[in-house]
């Protein structure tokens, strides 16, 4: 009874290592045959049954040991388990939330590229414009120089001959050469003298022509001579402060010319070099957007 009660336990055991069931099968065995009991060194004699029970106890207690050490080792490769699920499921959200974030640094990172390249364009054709513009200002601002200095060489000439023609006739009739008189003629082949002025030197210089020269002249004439030659004078000098006049009108506006086309020229060229920056920084910061999008990508 208790052979069978041990044999019962032992198979209520979820994993009997096969020494276990191997000396089961002796100890039912042994009891079957009924095998004598040997002496002890005491002089008592051993029962086989005895034998066999002392035998399942040290198989009992090694099974249990044995499972101890499996129950262990089981815990322990469950604990393994169990923190490698809960290490690599950790690893896999925070990949997913990686992947997630990178997607999203790479939409912001193109959208950047993108924007920066309209920008970018942007600048290149207000650069082109205001160099163009510049450009344009500048031709123009030689053709309003070369017409200011032809202009200002006919006033100036204008003026010089006039101051001639004035002092030539501001002489009296016997004392003015012949031959001055072609300071008078010099004015009929300039530009800015009026056609009325033309005239009235024509006249002049045709009854010039026509009179006696030195002592001959009687006082009739001669008073004639230097009222007419007073109207001349008169008329030159009116000329002459018109034209000092408007040679230094002119002379206001090649300034106010010059100094507007300087104006524009720099602010155009601060523009220029303003845009040019912002568009070097921003080709920058496009290639470090693209470079940045290429690194989550490869990521």
């Amino acid at each position: 009874r208790v052979i069978a009660n041990i044999i019962k336990q032992r198979a209520a055991c979820r994993r009997p290592s096969p020494a276990m069931k191997c000396f089961a099968k002796v100890a039912t065995l042994l009891v079957g045959l009924g095998v004598p009991g040997a002496a002890t060194d005491n002089g008592l004699s051993v029962t086989p049954v005895q034998k066999v029970i002392e035998l399942l106890e040290n198989m009992m207690a090694k099974g249990k040991e044995e499972k101890h050490a499996e129950q262990v080792q089981f815990a322990a490769y469950k604990q393994f388990c169990d923190d490698t699920t809960v290490d690599k499921k950790r690893a896999i959200a925070e990949a997913e939330e990686n992947i997630e974030v990178l997607k999203a640094d790479i939409e912001s990172h193109t959208a950047h590229a993108e924007r920066l390249t309209k920008e970018i364009a942007e600048h290149d054709a207000d650069i082109a414009t205001w160099k163009g513009d510049s450009e344009a200002a500048s031709k123009v601002r030689a053709i309003d120089k070369a017409n200011y200095d032809a202009l200002h060489k006919d006033y100036s000439e204008s003026v010089d001959a006039l101051q001639r023609a004035i002092a030539v006739l501001k002489k009296q009739a016997h004392d003015r050469p012949q031959a001055s008189f072609a300071q008078l003629s010099a004015l009929q082949h300039l530009s800015l003298i009026p056609k009325e002025a033309k005239r009235s030197i024509d006249l002049f210089l045709a009854q010039e022509g026509q009179e006696p020269e030195g002592l001959e002249i009687s006082a009739p004439e001669a008073s004639g001579y230097e009222f007419q030659s007073h109207g001349v004078i008169e008329m030159l000098e009116t000329l002459h402060d018109k034209f000092i006049s408007e040679r230094t009108d002119l002379e206001k506006e090649e300034m106010n010319s010059k100094h507007a086309h300087e104006m524009l020229v720099q602010d155009l060229t601060a523009q220029i070099d303003q845009s040019t920056q912002d568009r070097e920084g921003k080709a920058e910061s496009k290639a470090k957007h693209l470079q940045a999008k290429a690194d989550a990508e490869g990521d």
